[in-house]
Parts: C-alpha cells; structure tokens; sequence
C-alpha cells in the first residue's frame, strides 16, 4: 500500500522535480497504467495473503466495481456532477483501505470500458479514485451522525482532491508558456507552486464545487442507509471470520 501510494504521488507531481521533456505525455499515461495494474494486483494479493480480502470480499469487490460502474454515467461530470465518489467512500470505510484502494481502480477502468472513456487520463483517474478510496479507510473511528458527518466531509474534500490531482496530469501541456498559468521547468518549487495553485483556481473550481457538493449530499443521505447494508453484507459473509476446527459431535 505504501508503495502504491508512493508511486502515485510521483505519477502526479512529477512536474516539480523533472521537466516534459523527459517525462512526456506520450509515453508516460501508458507506462503508468501498467504499473498501476501491477499494484493493483500486489495490493489484492497482499490483502488476501494477510486475511483482509477473501473469496467472499472479492465477490464484493466485483459487485461494487459493477455497480459503480453503472452509477458513473448518471452524472457523466455535467457541472462537475459525478455520482461514482460516494460509494468509493462509504465502502473504503467500511471494508478497508486496500478493498477502497482496489475499488477505485477497478470501478474507473469498468466505466472506461462501458462508456468509451479510455485515454491517456485514464490511468490518473484511477490512481486518483484509488486515493480517495484508500484514505476513507483511514480515517478515524466515529459512530452514529458523527460517522455520517464525518464521510460526507470527507466526500466534499475528496471531490477537491480528485481534481486537484487529475490537473496536475495535464497541467504542463495545456498553457502556452507565457502565460503567467503555465509550467515551466527550472522554476523555484514556490514559484511552481503558485502558478499551478492559480491554474487549479482558475480553471476547475467551478468543476471541483459542482463534486464536492454532490459527494456531500448523496454520504448524508444515503449514507446511513448504504453502511448499514454493507455492514450487514460484511457479517452475513463473515469477511474476517477466523477459521475454526471442531471435532465432530458423537450421537
């Protein structure tokens, strides 16, 4: 997981340590996605190896990446609308930050397929859902409305988060070099920094709003509802049941 999430941060931050030309657009989407694919199977195989994911969970993983995958076009991004990120949460909570990690991959390159979406900012948006994800496991523990109150923050900052990340793949590219926007290598990290905080500010927070509003909404309502099911769904299959050996009862 750790170095999952290290390697994600390098795939988007990469323009303050290295310059374009060096690692380009044209090859870097492809090379990240085979990486992430080798990740995604590491993580799986770690959760099972440790007992976090077994059959019944895997089944569950396949269930949600389904149905998120469906959930996905109904908001289709109009506005910034996206209706993918509330299930992300709700369930990296409740199943962990390996199974929210792996469903944030799995639900993005579901929908890619389904709806046509593959492109070079597929593997970025898949690291990016992955993070949202992988952080809701961690977040500290809460019960009843606080618990609630707690994830749809958490949605309404990830929305945020999603796409501070997701301009960060495309932000070199994008801006003609003179403008007081755009990247340019061999700048101070502060000055970097600035020019991309502006970027981000003026180009998608009217995006980033339109989701952080929507994720907060649809964890407050229908967030009590959807823990409760997959909490249920998690001790009817006993995800984390330990094994136990009985001699057999003599009549």
């Amino acid at each position: 997981m750790t170095l999952a999430a290290f390697l994600g941060v390098v795939a988007f931050f990469w323009p303050f340590a290295v310059a374009p030309g060096k690692f380009g657009s044209h090859y870097a989407p492809p090379l990240i996605f085979g990486v992430l694919l080798v990740l995604v199977l590491c993580v799986v195989l770690s959760e099972i190896a440790e007992g976090g994911i077994d059959s019944k969970a895997l089944a569950m993983l396949g269930v949600l990446s389904a149905v998120n995958a469906a959930l996905r076009p109904l908001g289709a991004g109009t506005a910034g609308v996206e209706t993918v990120f509330f299930v992300l949460v709700l369930a990296g909570r409740v199943y962990g930050p390996g199974f929210g990690f792996t469903l944030g991959c799995t639900s993005l390159f579901a929908s890619a397929l389904i709806t046509g979406g593959v492109g070079p900012w597929m593997p970025y948006q898949m690291f990016g859902c992955a993070f949202v994800g992988m952080l809701a496991g961690f977040l500290p523990r809460a019960t009843g409305r606080r618990e609630v109150l707690m994830l749809a923050v958490y949605g309404s900052l990830s929305g945020y988060l999603f796409g501070f990340l997701l301009n960060l793949s495309f932000w070199p590219f994008s801006l003609d070099p003179n403008s007081s926007l755009a990247y340019l290598p061999g700048l101070p990290f502060t000055e970097q920094w600035h020019r991309y905080l502006a970027f981000d500010l003026a180009t998608s927070l009217g995006w980033d709003t339109g989701r952080a509003v929507t994720n907060f909404l649809c964890v407050l309502l229908a967030g009590p509802a959807v823990l409760t099911t997959f909490r249920r769904a998690a001790r009817k299959a006993r995800f984390h049941a330990p094994a136990r050996f009985e001699e057999p009862r003599r009549t």
